[in-house]
């Protein structure tokens, strides 16, 4: 966001942490805007966004090994408050002169999982939450120690394995806890998070959707400008929540200098094509290109089997026929799209930084440069969920705002084997029939994404007096936050011999229907 009309942010510095993600989601939820930055980065992030207060996230190095990540010196010369978490509580107290240690040098090892913290004395980050002499339940992952103080600092709370467990400089507001508030595990965390941003960095918890809509608006109307000398923007609509909301968001900027292209692959649920149209097109009165390419990417997918080459070839040719529709339109200068918050974080690289796990992602790059346009990524502060927010802002019917992920190469997926028209038609009705029993059993909007998948196996049934040979259905549910990790959606018995008895009666072309009770890891969420 630039920084001339960001809200009261805080900056959170990351070394590598797995969950620094988790901080950024807490602090948001306290009404107060945060933004993640390595801490390669901290130094031009901090010029930027002007925060109101900082926190040093947790990381897999350790501070006395050279070379370990360092905050920049500029941090501690702002007078702003700092939170440092885990390695950052670390970091903070060997930068400001105290000392920390390997766990094995002290002869203690680590902590690692639930431990019970004393609060021994008053602090400003405990205010209305824990008093003197409690304890309570927090989540340690920590091998090295701090063994002395920074000058100032002062012990508030201990645990077994750790004795500075939380440590205060009230003169300078800055805070150190050796454990991480922002995991669920830590019962009061995300408390303790909106105690710092509130009461010690002093910001009002005010931040919504409705002020980030605003924000957004100003800041298209910036980048692509508007009116007779504004640029126009393509932006491609997959069915899904991130680019519907991306797509209204730029409308309501610029207007007709949008375009919408939707490539209908032949690939989509049930009556998903008509929705978007009738959504875009007659609704928001989006101009809109609906391309039927059915028949092409058929054609394409005949007599392939292996789930790579077929993931490779929707690709492909989606975006070839995307970059026709945009010659045709001709002159657009921008491509909108719906990345996501959580992509770019994984985007950005460390240089000489902690070694975490990144992956490139396929919103970032790769078409842009190709057909040398200048991006529209509106949504690319925001996390699912409040894309979801920020759709219902904007007026989206709940059935776009809410609906489950789907994958871009559609039902190709969800059907191992050869893809034909026939299997997808046959996929279509019995995953609406699952859908919709979901929905009617109330149970759509617990369950994070659900889907029936075509098997490439026959086997024998008896209908009436008759034997069939027919296709054998599997259904898969499951609940996430974030889609890394999946368990299993339990449902009753009930409800899976009601949902198997339609699908056979009502879906010509299968005989028999299993449930996939397997949770990520070990296997995705998709077949494919």
């Amino acid at each position: 966001m630039d920084a001339s009309h960001l809200p009261d942010s805080i900056l959170i510095v990351d070394f590598g942490s797995q969950v620094t993600q988790l901080i950024a989601r807490r602090v948001r939820e306290a009404g107060v805007y945060s933004e993640i930055a390595p801490f390669t980065q901290a130094e031009e992030a901090f010029a930027r966004m002007k925060p109101k207060g900082i926190i040093l996230s947790g990381s897999p190095a350790s501070v006395p090994e050279d070379g370990s990540p360092r905050a920049p010196q500029v941090l501690f010369d702002s007078g702003l408050p700092i939170l440092g978490i885990c390695y950052g509580q670390q970091v903070m107290s060997h930068q400001l002169g105290g000392e920390v240690r390997p766990g094995h040098e002290t002869g203690e090892g680590g902590e690692f999982g639930r431990a019970f913290l004393t609060v021994t004395e008053d602090c400003a980050l405990f205010d209305g939450l824990w008093q003197v002499g409690e304890r309570h339940q927090v989540w340690m992952s920590h091998g090295d120690k701090v063994t002395k103080f920074a000058p100032g600092f002062k012990i508030v709370a201990t645990s077994d394995g750790a004795p500075f467990a939380v440590i205060a400089d009230e003169d300078r507001k800055y805070y150190g806890t050796q454990f991480h508030p922002e995991v669920v595990h830590t019962a009061d965390g995300a408390k303790l998070l909106a105690n710092f941003v509130r009461h010690v960095c002093g910001l009002a918890g005010d931040w919504t959707m409705a002020e980030f809509r605003q924000t957004k608006i100003e800041e298209i109307r910036a980048q692509v400008g508007v009116g007779p000398n504004g640029g126009k923007v393509i932006c491609g609509l997959s069915g899904g929540v991130d680019s519907a909301v991306a797509a209204v968001l730029i409308h309501e900027a610029i207007g007709d200098q949008l375009t919408c292209v939707f490539v209908d692959h032949g690939l989509m649920r049930m009556n998903e094509a008509e929705q978007v149209v009738t959504l875009f097109r007659d609704h928001y009165n989006i101009p809109l290109v609906h391309v039927d390419a059915e028949e092409l990417f058929l054609s394409g997918l005949a007599g392939e089997t292996d789930p790579e080459k077929k993931r490779k070839f929707i690709g492909k040719t989606f975006i070839d026929i995307f970059e026709e529709e945009a010659r045709k339109i001709g002159g657009a200068d921008f491509l909108a799209q719906g990345t996501l918050y959580p992509d770019v974080i994984e985007s950005v690289s460390f240089t000489g930084g902690p070694s975490v796990t990144i992956k490139s992602h396929h919103n970032v790059g790769g078409l842009p440069e190709r057909m040398n346009m200048k991006l529209v990524e509106p949504l690319r502060e925001l996390f699912k969920d409040e894309v979801r927010e920020l759709g219902r802002e904007l007026g989206l019917p709940e059935i776009f705002v809410g609906r489950h992920p789907f994958p871009g190469p559609g039902l190709a997926i969800r059907i191992p084997g050869e893809v034909t028209k026939e299997r997808c038609d046959i996929l279509r009705k019995a995953d609406a029939v699952y859908l919709e029993e979901i929905r009617n059993a109330g149970l759509y909007d617990a369950i994070w994404q659900a889907f029936a998948v075509l098997l490439p196996v026959k086997t024998v049934g008896v209908m009436g007096d008759g034997r069939t040979y027919d296709s054998v259905c599997a259904l898969r549910a499951v609940t996430s936050t974030d889609g890394m990790t999946a368990d299993v959606y339990p449902f009753d018995a009930g409800f899976l011999s009601r949902t198997a008895t339609r699908i056979v009666n009502e879906v010509q072309g299968i005989n028999r229907v299993v449930y996939d009770y397997t949770s990520k890891p070990p296997g995705t969420i998709e077949w494919e």
